[in-house]
């Protein structure tokens, strides 16, 4: 079931994704080569707590940390651990949930460390791309097929693939509700979106195939064929006129 919000849980949501926002921005700073993706964890942990959230994904299914970490061929739910660090020429997939005041705001960046190859920094820019097209056209009476085309058809265009194992989602007092909004489709088809909808869309572009296998920790994601992935992703509202992004930077 699709759920339309008030203005008033909107503006609690605003709160939520604030929070997720400010994270985000915060870990431009502070990412940098030597650091264990556990470090940046309870960084993350730390900042989300400070203003007044609380981590959405720690325990969420069994999930045992507070930020999806993913380096380089891991696509989504990269596991922080002690034992892996980051380096130079890594990109950095972090994506963070926080729930607050009773509704939850979801977003992720993919940073590059140092100096990274000319394919990362084209897959960077292409899924960044990508997540901008789809919210372009989040509008209201269109269809969650349109957001889905367009994100496919400009990451194929640009030559990567779309992951079609992992999909956007509504989000407001749970952090998954209906509608899936894949990043795969075609245009005119799906759920209508309406006013007060608020939905997470967040591209995962691969550098090569789109398939994806998971490892032996029953969370961390991976590209079949080793190459890299990117993953953006924003909080939106669909209002009667341009979306609003309730996570941004």
């Amino acid at each position: 079931m699709i759920i339309i919000k008030s203005p008033e849980e909107i503006k609690k949501m605003r709160q939520a994704c604030r929070i997720v926002g400010a994270v985000l921005e915060e870990l431009k700073s502070f990412l940098k080569e030597g650091l264990s993706t556990k470090e940046i964890e309870k960084y993350i942990e730390k900042l989300i707590l400070k203003m007044g959230g609380i981590p959405a994904f720690k325990g969420y299914r069994g999930y045992p940390a507070s930020a999806c970490i993913s380096i380089n061929e891991q696509v989504v739910h990269g596991i922080p651990s002690e034992k892996i660090f980051i380096k130079e020429g890594d990109i950095v997939s972090i994506d963070v949930g926080v729930l607050y005041d009773g509704f939850y705001g979801d977003a992720a960046y993919t940073y590059p460390v140092g100096k990274v190859s000319n394919k990362a920094e084209k897959l960077l820019s292409v899924t960044k791309e990508a997540l901008k097209e789809g919210i372009n056209r989040a509008k209201h009476t269109a269809r969650v097929g349109d957001i889905s085309n367009a994100i496919q058809r400009y990451v194929e265009e640009n030559k990567f693939s779309v992951v079609r194992a992992f999909v956007g989602h509504g989000i407001g007092r749970a952090l998954h509700e209906d509608p899936q909004i894949p990043n795969f489709g075609r245009e005119g088809t799906g759920p209508k979106l309406r006013a007060g909808m608020t939905i997470a869309i967040e591209p995962m572009v691969n550098a090569g195939t789109h398939e994806v296998t998971i490892l032996s920790d029953g969370w961390t994601a991976v590209t079949k064929d080793g190459e890299l992935s990117a993953h953006f992703e924003h909080t939106i509202a669909i209002t009667e006129n341009e979306p609003e992004i309730l996570t941004k930077l």
